[in-house]
């Protein structure tokens, strides 16, 4: 079971994003705080479970969880201010959208910037590792999924209720054939690469 805390007695919030390497669609972050008796053995890294069990293990995380928030940075403002930048005010949102202050952030990934006068920590593959940041992680995923699988509506082309908005050959062929839409990034390389045909 991953640990479920990293200090004892402190309220942390564990975030983390999902999204990041997509074509298209916004990216999701989401901050958690759970309760300091929370235990759940199939909590773990989201790109580790399937779809159906991301599902279950998010009702039972919104439900017990002290307090927890999603957030999304648009395509538009990822184009204007980077990926890496995008994900972090994502994290930033998410935090702020919290009903509880938390004495400490425990953040995936190596990468961060100060949020007000919390501490913060970095912990690189930190889903796979803290209960916190797995459960944040789980949300992250399953409400940026369901937010595709909307926009897939409007846009059925393109395959994102499969490809998540993801760089896969049908997303590439389906860019080719019929251009790029509102929800695309700009910024990032949509038409695939010669070398990959």
């Amino acid at each position: 079971m991953l640990s479920p805390y990293l200090q004892q007695g402190r309220i942390e919030a564990g975030c983390d994003e999902a999204g990041r390497g997509c074509l298209a669609g916004p990216v999701c972050a989401a901050a958690v705080i759970l309760p300091p008796d929370f235990s759940n053995e199939l909590i773990n890294d989201s790109k580790q479970l399937s779809e159906h069990r991301r599902n279950e293990l998010r009702a039972v995380i919104e439900a017990e969880a002290l307090s927890w928030a999603v957030a999304m940075v648009s395509p538009h403002e990822i184009d204007e201010i980077n990926i890496l930048n995008a994900s972090i005010l994502a994290m930033h949102r998410a935090l702020d959208a919290l009903s509880i202050h938390p004495q400490a952030i425990l953040v995936d990934g190596n990468r961060f910037k100060p949020y007000h006068d919390i501490p913060y920590t970095t912990i690189v593959k930190g889903d796979g590792k803290m209960m916190s940041i797995a459960a944040a992680s789980i949300l992250a995923k399953t409400h940026r999924d369901e937010f595709m699988a909307k926009i897939h509506r409007d846009f059925p082309l393109y395959g994102w209720d499969r490809n998540k908005g993801y760089p896969t050959a049908e997303h590439y062929a389906a860019i080719e054939a019929h251009g790029v839409t509102p929800h695309h990034r700009r910024s990032f390389t949509l038409f695939k690469p010669l070398s990959l045909f």
